[in-house]
């Protein structure tokens, strides 16, 4: 073998050396390509998920407003509210002490056949002071 043989055997090496390395270089390429792909579509769903994420958390957040609106006018008519049991409660119990509203209920008393100690601890008065009463009704 001549000396340009060797030059072209050796050069064909490598020139095929070379178109594999290329045939190497693109299969590579290949398939960095659709990992690359395959991360776009991922970021692209994880995107749409975060966008989801946040639609669904602005929701919760404008229904928890609504909700502390809704406790909040619940909370201002329970407070006028209370104050209104308040005030009906104090006119109650001045009613119920009231001597003619005694008098009643220890006479209503009596007809039920209550004796005047029972009459006495129902009214919270003495037991002569609710004889007295009877006695100036009956007399």
């Amino acid at each position: 073998m001549t000396l340009q043989e060797w030059l072209l055997i050796i050069l064909t090496g490598s020139e095929l050396a070379l178109l594999m390395l290329v045939l190497l270089f693109f299969s590579r390429l290949r398939k960095s390509e659709e990992l690359l792909t395959a991360l776009q579509q991922n970021q692209a769903g994880l995107v749409a998920k975060l966008d989801q994420s946040a639609r669904l958390e602005r929701e919760l957040m404008e229904s928890f407003e609504d909700r502390q609106n809704e406790l909040l006018a619940l909370d201002s008519k329970l407070h006028t509210r209370s104050e209104e049991l308040s005030k009906l409660l104090k006119v109650a119990e001045e009613y119920t002490r009231s001597p003619e509203f005694l008098r009643q209920v220890i006479l209503t008393g009596q007809k039920k056949g209550l004796s005047a100690k029972a009459l006495s601890k129902a009214t919270g008065l003495s037991q002569d002071e609710v004889e007295l009463i009877l006695d100036q009704a009956g007399g």
